[in-house]
């Protein structure tokens, strides 16, 4: 198979896949209960869509703080509107192409603020290394406080977990001996991916090196309870969500974050996820579509418009660099 039509086939499957669901998501319901659905969506308070948005913007922008915190130790501090702008653009250019926004982020911090490519991009690493953990936190949190309803959940989705945690082993085994294998091999090759590799670690044992670990730890915490807060305050958008409680909706927020990881920014699958966790405690599938749909539109959004802005802007802003 050729480059480009494997290079296509990574744009366009995904795409697909989310589009075919989208139409799936239509065609399962009535058209009663689409009517329902769009008057929920087109009625859906200003006030709490825009506390939903702002809290997303304020997410973002402690991740851009944040992400200075674990450059400082290698020399380097961006300017942080650079960094407000080139995170946008990557949540941006990931709805176009998964995980393409970290490489567009380590190279625009190249050529921005002359970052070298590998060490940025180790940050990056570092960066998704803490989400996931933090991601792991909240799972856990769910677990202890509806223990029964999310594994019923997961089981009901066909994930195993004991699957997933023996993959994720045998990735991570693999990853170490292809390393061993790299560094004593003496090709050209091999040096060019050594010197690749020494550069990504340094990125990556930056978060060791930091002299402000409170601060670091703190916007972490910002940002994943903003995550939280800008789906909480979605649930006063329909009448039939507002008496779930926070453990309730942990569950859709767990849901819903391993759907955004499934599709270019969980497109058409999101709303399904959210829906399905939500009717767990009986919120009909008209108020679950509805929810999900709201919360994502609204998120969807505020990256288009501000990743284009970031995109029009940051190049004008640095024109001499």
């Amino acid at each position: 198979m050729g480059t480009s039509l494997k290079k296509f086939l990574k744009i366009f499957v995904p795409i697909a896949v989310g589009l075919f669901l989208v139409w799936y998501s239509y065609n399962a319901t009535t058209p009663e209960e689409r009517k329902q659905i769009i008057h929920y969506i087109s009625n859906a308070s200003p006030f709490w869509v825009t506390v939903s948005v702002i809290l997303g913007i304020l997410s973002h922008i402690s991740r851009a703080v944040r992400w200075n915190y674990l450059l400082e130790p290698m020399g380097y501090r961006p300017k942080i509107i650079n960094n407000i702008f080139i995170v946008l653009i990557s949540y941006f250019a990931n709805l176009g192409i998964p995980r393409s926004g970290e490489i567009l982020r380590a190279t625009a911090l190249t050529t921005y603020e002359k970052v070298p490519f590998e060490k940025g991009f180790g940050t990056i690493v570092t960066e998704r290394v803490i989400d996931l953990l933090m991601l792991l936190l909240v799972i856990i949190i769910t677990l202890l406080l509806q223990t029964d309803i999310i594994l019923a959940f997961l089981k009901d989705k066909g994930v195993n977990l004991i699957g997933a945690f023996g993959i994720l082993l045998v990735g991570i085994v693999g990853l170490f001996v292809a390393t061993a294998i790299i560094r004593k091999s003496k090709s050209a090759l091999a040096q060019k991916l050594k010197s690749f590799l020494n550069g990504l670690l340094d990125g990556v044992l930056s978060v060791f090196k930091m002299k402000k670990k409170w601060a670091f730890i703190f916007h972490t915490i910002f940002i994943w309870a903003a995550y939280i807060g800008m789906f909480w305050v979605i649930k006063h958008t329909v009448a039939e969500t507002m008496s779930l409680s926070l453990s309730e909706l942990l569950v859709a927020f767990v849901g819903g974050a391993f759907a955004m990881s499934t599709t270019n920014g969980g497109i058409g699958l999101y709303p399904i996820a959210v829906s399905a966790a939500l009717g767990i405690f009986g919120i009909s599938s008209v108020s679950g579509d509805a929810f999900g749909w709201i919360m994502w539109i609204a998120q969807t959004l505020m990256v288009v418009v501000f990743g284009t802005i970031s995109f029009i802007v940051l190049p004008l802003l640095n024109r001499n660099r």
